[in-house]
């Protein structure tokens, strides 16, 4: 309960905050232009938070890593005010209220509730029992983690299955390989049939793209990285299974026979899908403008009604039964902390690639087109690797705008062009740590549970030897 209240006490303070500088807003009936950051006049100086940030995240848990765990919510704050101040003092208090409004409102806030809901009700999910580890139940169980991942979303899967998957591979010394492609696949590809999946699918559906285009247009290229990489696994697994001579697996009298605890919160999740999907295919037409932001009436019901999920999965699900799944709440302030700081020094860095040609990263963006017409091979790979770093909503919305922005024409004459970026954002976010909230998650509750999980770029090392070889397969067979 030590999330719910402070990230609650947090969240109405920083309503309130922005109720107060909004007053104008509220009071005009039709409200003056936006005093937003203009990315076509930022240098790159503005990024240097963000990728701070970044280098924090990187290198301090290696360097220091009793520091970072009691203060990494004070550096994510040093880096956000990092952007913040400098912000105010140049373009003045009400640009830095409108974009910290714009992020939160529309960005942070509805994306920690919503990864809040998914890993509060699938935390009331309990495998009881033992799964026997083998190279091919662990290959079984990754198989199906990818599969759900695209009807609950990669958060909601990830919660599910991360913590039967470390018990099955507990006793292992071998097992971190179990973890990383577990992020590989059920924590990022495997998002990739519908809009629930993953976050920058859903916002092209929000933006016109029909609920199962994904389905249709992804599921070879999502095949055929999936089939690359459990098959690769495999091969890992059983050699490594080999090498287990020193360690002993539960005797056959020890074994648990396999039960489901907390039915109630499966039901739950059936709610969140539900309530997702609300504010997808509902639209009243209602919003109401928070200095400058509108916040759309089905966004806030749809929020209302996860938290109203949260509460009701914690109130039917005993705490000894969370106790039993090892359920705590650090996971999530880890993320709600680290990614507070990710969506604030982000600002200026999308602004700048919405700049398009006339920003300081032109280059980049020039990279995705050739006389006029789009490089699909470009526009998969400068997605993915941005969203690697960046996180791959927003970075989704900046590619599907530059490659015209018209979902009828993207799901039409250019559909090989929202493929690409569409398969950009959902796979590349496995390249790093950041590149997608489940990699946290699952990292956070392996480490909790005594896994030695790699280094930020530990971690990258193994998606360079693994995913980027994939990835150059599907280049070659679809873009």
């Amino acid at each position: 309960m030590r999330f719910i209240f402070s990230s609650g006490s947090f969240l109405v303070l920083l309503a309130l905050f922005l109720v107060a500088g909004s007053a104008p807003a509220w009071a005009e009936a039709v409200p003056s232009a936006a005093p937003h950051l203009e990315g076509s006049g930022l240098g790159l100086m503005w990024a240097v938070p963000f990728m701070g940030m970044l280098l924090s995240i990187a290198v301090v848990p290696l360097m220091a890593p009793n520091f970072w765990h009691a203060h990494f919510g004070k550096v994510s704050a040093f880096w956000a005010l990092a952007f913040l101040i400098p912000c105010t003092l140049v373009f003045g208090a009400q640009t830095a209220i409108y974009e910290l409004a714009h992020i939160a409102l529309l960005d942070y806030i509805p994306f920690i509730i919503l990864l809040l809901a998914l890993y509060t009700v699938a935390g009331g999910v309990r495998l009881r029992g033992t799964v026997w580890s083998s190279p091919g139940v662990n290959t079984m169980l990754l198989l199906i983690g990818t599969i759900v991942a695209s009807f609950m979303g990669t958060t909601g899967a990830a919660m599910l299955l991360i913590r039967p998957l470390i018990e099955a591979n507990i006793w292992r010394r071998h097992n971190v390989h179990v973890l990383v492609f577990f992020i590989f696949l059920v924590a990022n590809v495997g998002g990739s049939l519908t809009p629930l999946g993953d976050p920058p699918l859903f916002l092209g559906f929000l933006k016109g793209v029909d609920f199962f285009w994904p389905m249709v247009n992804l599921f070879l290229p999502m095949a055929l990285v999936v089939g690359i990489l459990l098959a690769v696994f495999f091969l890992l697994d059983s050699y490594f299974f080999r090498m287990e001579v020193e360690s002993r697996p539960p005797e056959e009298s020890e074994m648990v026979p396999l039960s489901i605890e907390g039915w109630v919160n499966i039901l739950l999740l059936t709610g969140v899908i539900l309530a997702v999907l609300l504010s997808g295919f509902w639209m009243p037409g209602i919003s109401f403008t928070v200095n400058h932001v509108p916040v759309q009436l089905q966004n806030i019901v749809r929020d209302l009604l996860l938290l109203g999920l949260v509460f009701a999965s914690l109130t039917a699900t005993r705490d000894k039964e969370r106790q039993a799944n090892a359920f705590s709440w650090f996971p999530m302030m880890e993320v709600a902390k680290l990614f507070a700081g990710i969506f604030i020094t982000i600002i200026p860095a999308i602004a700048i690639l919405k700049a398009g040609g006339e920003g300081a990263l032109a280059a980049v963006v020039d990279l995705v087109s050739e006389n006029g017409e789009p490089v699909n091979a470009m526009y998969f790979w400068v997605t993915g690797l941005l969203s690697s770093f960046l996180d791959n909503a927003p970075t989704y919305l900046v590619f599907f705008n530059t490659a015209g922005g018209d979902a009828e024409t993207l799901m039409g004459p250019l559909s090989a062009t929202l493929v690409a970026i569409s398969c950009g954002a959902v796979f590349m976010g496995a390249m790093t740590y950041i590149g997608n909230a489940p990699n946290f998650m699952v990292r956070a509750i392996a480490e909790e549970r005594g896994i030695a999980m790699p280094s930020f770029f530990g971690y990258m090392g193994w998606s360079l030897v693994f995913l980027a070889p994939a990835f150059m397969v599907v280049t070659q067979v679809f873009f």
